[in-house]
């Protein structure tokens, strides 16, 4: 127990610990070496070489194959918004049914994908990957196990994927087979009837659980294979972690509490980010011939004004003082002329 909550308890209602966000990218291993590749189609397709035609080929029909799929189950395709996807596409899940793909959102995203380089004449082609601008293809899935998810797709080789995946959605599915009364607020839970109950649910996540989900619908999204080929070429996804984002949730009984505790942080931390307490680093490659400091300089803004306004008050005290003489400009002009 942390002493944060040791000195607020009294304030808290619950709190429990579990993972949110949880990005995993799926690679097809032995595309990612080009004479797999090549030993692949030459295998299983009895295709050699493998050229420019091929590739293009493959991407044209896998992405053909997304709208007849969903136009058979009535599932729109639709254009990336220019805001927030999650946002965007909450009206579809309303009143999904479990295993669901309740939407398609295709974009132009960048991907390590396959080229063929070569002479089309001779026939002869060399393969190397190339990162690229291309369409892709996110399905938004309501997922029996983990609720809302979605897999995104690249439909050239080697058909590279990335899966979504919430805990906290998966832990409310979990609390909905057990009966357990809560209220969820995008990703916390603000109120639960069993909060130790929610604890034990949120720990009882495995790598498992992971894997058994995203293999299930990136099978289903890339209908290029065969089962014969997925089971004895291993074409199938591995997933690696790209990103996890773990919270610890305090749950107060009263925002007046939440409230005096942020004027409290305000109160302590009124310096930061003054001029004289900001440095910034470059995010450049330092070699060993660089010399000097490593840092920006920032002057004091205020400091400045104050001795501009001082100069513009003395400047204006010598124009008055001119005046009354009986000076002004347009004399002094004319008198330099005359010189």
């Amino acid at each position: 127990m942390n002493s944060f909550y040791e000195h607020h308890k009294d304030s808290i209602r619950f709190h429990y610990r579990c993972f949110d966000r949880i990005l995993l990218n799926g690679l097809i291993q032995p595309f990612q070496q080009p004479k797999r590749v090549i030993g692949f189609f030459d295998t299983y397709r009895q295709l050699y070489p493998v050229s420019r035609q091929t590739l293009s080929g493959i991407a044209d029909r896998f992405q053909q194959w997304p709208k007849g799929w969903s136009d058979k189950r009535n599932i729109p395709i639709l254009e990336a918004p220019k805001g927030r996807r999650d946002e965007f596409v909450e009206p579809y899940f309303r009143g999904a049914k479990p295993d669901e793909v309740v939407a398609v959102v295709k974009a132009r995203e960048p991907a390590r994908i396959m080229i063929a380089i070569g002479d089309k004449t001779a026939n002869r082609w060399h393969l190397q990957f190339a990162q690229r601008w291309v369409v892709q293809y996110n399905f938004y899935v309501n997922d029996q196990r983990w609720g809302r998810m979605f897999v995104r797709i690249c439909p050239y080789l080697p058909f590279s994927a990335r899966v979504y995946l919430n805990q906290h959605h998966w832990l409310a599915n979990r609390m909905r087979e057990e009966g357990i009364d809560f209220q969820q607020c995008s990703n916390a839970f603000f109120k639960c009837a069993k909060p130790d109950r929610l604890q034990e649910l949120a720990d009882q996540l495995t790598p498992r659980d992971l894997v058994t989900c995203g293999q299930k619908w990136l099978a289903c999204f890339t209908p290029f294979f065969t089962p014969a080929e997925r089971e004895n070429a291993g074409c199938q996804h591995r997933l690696f972690f790209a990103q996890v984002e773990f919270c610890d949730n305090l749950i107060f009984h009263r925002r007046a509490a939440l409230d005096k505790l942020g004027d409290r942080l305000l109160d302590a931390n009124r310096t930061i980010g003054h001029p004289d307490k900001i440095t910034t680093i470059f995010g450049r490659k330092v070699t060993k011939r660089h010399h000097g400091k490593l840092q920006t300089e920032i002057s004091d803004l205020l400091s400045q004004l104050k001795s501009a306004a001082s100069t513009n008050r003395t400047a204006a005290a010598f124009r008055n003082a001119m005046r009354e003489a009986g000076f002004s400009q347009r004399s002094n002009i004319s008198q330099r002329s005359n010189i």
